[in-house]
């Protein structure tokens, strides 16, 4: 194995601003959450949140991360919903648009000209260009320094039909954006398959720990 020289990375040294790019650039990439929601006035609000992923299977439960107090948050604590869609390919610019910092009140999706459609289940809209949407009620929040990660119970997924196959949605369907450091974003790229290796057959076979090994 090559030896590489290191370079060190203190978050007392550096302080939070400088950390936050490096962790941004270490931890990828990173699925986009585009998160809807609706104030208590009725305003919908639509974000790219990259600190996303699930957090429980039974129940099903998703977890998003504000950085800071913003509409989304604020959102969601008022009506106790939200959606998450998968953010494609085609929509690349109006998905970075929708990160602008516009004044609470304002629309992102108009102003981005991305549509919006009623949710099956809750009253959220979801983004109608998507491939897949999930529906959620708010679960719980937990604060955490100067963020807030929000969890949010999924009770509908809703999925174009074309990209459903052996009873769910496949990747090549979806084609989802990905965050990586600074102002870089990454698509799915190369696709690969393998599956994993239970512990019955790589006791019985010396041979794959050695390939792998490189003996």
């Amino acid at each position: 194995m090559t030896a590489h020289e290191r370079t060190r990375f203190d978050p007392a040294e550096l302080g939070p601003k400088a950390f936050y790019r490096v962790l941004n650039s270490v931890v990828v990439p990173r699925p986009i959450a585009w998160v809807c929601t609706r104030s208590a006035e009725g305003v919908h609000n639509l974000a790219p949140h990259s600190f996303y992923t699930v957090a429980c299977v039974d129940p099903p439960i998703v977890q998003f991360t504000s950085v800071g107090r913003k509409d989304s948050l604020n959102n969601v604590e008022a009506t106790g919903e939200f959606t998450v869609s998968v953010t494609p390919e085609d929509l690349f610019e109006q998905v970075n648009a929708t990160g602008t910092d516009f004044p609470p009140g304002h629309d992102e999706a108009e102003h981005t000209g991305v549509v919006l459609e009623d949710s099956d289940v809750v009253g959220t809209k979801r983004v109608a260009q998507s491939p897949v949407s999930l529906e959620c009620t708010l679960h719980s929040t937990l604060s955490l320094g100067d963020s807030t990660i929000v969890f949010g119970r999924v009770v509908a997924v809703s999925a174009w039909s074309d990209v459903v196959r052996d009873g769910r949605p496949r990747i090549e369907g979806l084609r989802p954006l990905a965050r990586l450091g600074g102002n870089e974003w990454s698509t799915i790229g190369e696709l690969k398959e393998i599956a994993r290796i239970p512990f019955s057959r790589w006791a019985e076979d010396p041979s794959i720990g050695q390939a792998l090994r490189g003996d």
